[in-house]
């Protein structure tokens, strides 16, 4: 028998059942597995955590759902830690061109700079490391960036760089902290494989520019696969058939690709 990945349809007033239905239908996924719509809403994310912790699923898939339908948990990857009971985990994006990964979430801007440490970065930066190999980068050349306005200015504009990043970034042996107007840029350019990003919108904004429609939000450090489409429930097109689904078969396709045996 083949193995299984499952698929939430995320929130049903969005358009989650429309891209995944789209992408079942379009050919074009990973034909060395079998999939199965697990249902919607937050009880088909338990629901599908449980079977991948029982070795039934070999991945989860998960639709665009809204905020209040996993409370109190800030999202899917916070919910999912907890059902996984895992402490040490992150959320990074992939798409064709670049790879972010970050150090905080969904948090507010005023909060950041007091939700940043060392230890949590040597965090992120390992586990952005492995996922790397796990695609295939035998030597993933990892990059840090900084909280200030470039990077602090010498100390000039900030201490997170140098009381805390910077040393994190030596112990985690990763390239940093860089001015994060310039390294994504680097990082498009093939300098670096990934980024280590402080904060939210510092990561997403870029990555959303060049991979809008077929992005993949990858939550590390769970002991089973989890990805999901990397855009929200777009209750406005809801029901109007004109959602595009490349971000819910790049989703698929990844999650196969990094369920399949080492």
């Amino acid at each position: 028998m083949r193995r299984r990945i499952g698929i939430t349809l995320g929130d049903p007033a969005g358009i989650g059942p429309e891209v995944v239905a789209k992408a079942l239908a379009s050919g074009k996924l990973d034909r060395r597995f079998d999939y199965e719509v697990l249902g919607a809403g937050r009880r088909a994310i338990e629901t599908g955590a449980r079977r991948c912790l029982a070795g039934e699923l070999a991945g989860l898939v998960t639709g665009p759902i809204t905020k209040k339908l996993v409370a109190p948990w800030p999202g899917q990857t916070e919910l999912l830690a907890h059902l996984a009971g895992t402490k040490k985990f992150a959320m990074l994006l992939a798409g064709d061109q670049l790879r972010v990964a970050l150090v905080t979430t969904h948090a507010p801007l005023r909060e950041v700079a007091g939700l940043i440490t060392g230890r949590k970065i040597v965090e992120v930066v390992t586990l952005t490391r492995d996922f790397c190999r796990r695609i295939g980068i035998r030597r993933p050349r990892i990059a840090v960036t900084g909280l200030n306005p470039h990077a602090g200015e010498g100390g000039l504009l900030g201490s997170e760089e140098r009381r805390i990043i910077a040393p994190a970034a030596k112990r985690a042996r990763a390239t940093g902290p860089l001015p994060a107007d310039t390294v994504f840029y680097r990082a498009l350019h093939g300098e670096f494989d990934a980024v280590v990003a402080m904060y939210h919108d510092q990561g997403l904004a870029p990555f959303k520019l060049l991979a809008f429609d077929n992005g993949v939000n990858v939550t590390l450090g769970l002991p089973f696969v989890r990805t999901s489409p990397d855009h929200g429930t777009a209750p406005d097109i809801a029901g109007k058939g004109i959602a595009r689904p490349a971000g819910m078969i790049a989703a698929i396709n990844l999650a196969a690709e990094l369920a399949r045996p080492r």
